[in-house]
């Protein structure tokens, strides 16, 4: 189940995220603050691993206050999972913060691992559509330190930007994958090793290796490498380099600046 956190009021999200917002007047009783909402919020989605079970009024009860309270402080269940995106780059961010990459290259390998730490801590975080570019302070700030990286490496602002984004790419896309495979191992229960001495031997039945000889002899190496179908640490090494190399050599084009 993915949620469109686009659908929430740009101006009011923005206000929320940056801390401008008037609150209310807040009794002896129900003392809320936003970050206290958004913190319950990423720890219920943190221990389900998913949102589909996410609700106002479930952040509410784990608060010990009434739904409609929650709506004076965040207007809608959009908003909220804005503010919890928001609030996750947050700890990208102290990651790169601390990085002093000897080069660009290592620096790309941070910001790829910082991004990859976030999605394993919080692997509800790939359910969020982002169809239009958050704008917490958050959010600006890893791309901040992100694009800092590439800064005077001799790419141009918009190369610098597609690099960033690549890099983005290709981890969630892994991450995903990586959730996709923990999540079929959870619900079959079997792991993947039990799943392949069943579903192999099926194969081997109906399948006549002369009639895809490439995917046989290239399936077979891999299977042997790997002792699994795919391996996502393996592929994210491997992309991560390749991707490297790529920028590497728009740097050094002829044409280059």
């Amino acid at each position: 189940m993915t949620t469109d956190s686009s659908s929430a009021d740009p101006a009011r999200t923005i206000a929320l995220l940056w801390g401008t917002q008037r609150l209310p007047q807040r009794g002896p009783r129900h003392a809320l603050t936003s970050a206290q909402i958004v913190a319950a919020a990423i720890g219920i989605a943190d221990a389900e691993k998913d949102l589909s079970s996410l609700s106002m009024r479930r952040v509410a009860e784990s608060l010990g206050v009434g739904t409609m309270s929650l709506y004076t402080y965040v207007a809608s269940r959009a908003e909220l999972v804005e503010a919890m995106l928001d609030s996750v780059y947050g700890e990208a961010v102290t990651q790169l913060e601390k990085i002093s990459p000897s080069d660009w290259r290592n620096g790309l390998r941070h910001v790829a691992a910082a991004n990859w730490e976030m999605y394993l801590q919080h692997p509800w975080t790939l359910q969020v559509f982002t169809g239009r570019p958050p704008l917490g302070p958050n959010a600006i700030a890893k791309y901040d330190l992100e694009l800092r990286v590439v800064d005077g490496i001799g790419l141009t602002d918009i190369e610098m930007d597609a690099a960033i984004t690549l890099v983005h790419t290709h981890v969630e896309g892994l991450a995903r994958r990586k959730l996709e495979a923990e999540r079929a191992r959870q619900h079959s229960g079997i792991a993947d090793i039990q799943w392949w001495q069943v579903a192999g031997p099926a194969l081997a039945k109906v399948l006549d290796p002369s009639r895809f000889p490439i995917a046989g002899r290239v399936g077979t190496a891999a299977g042997q490498v790997h002792q699994a179908a795919y391996n996502l640490e393996h592929e994210y090494v491997f992309g991560l380099d390749r991707l490297i190399e790529g920028i590497a050599a728009l740097i050094h084009r002829p044409d280059a600046r």
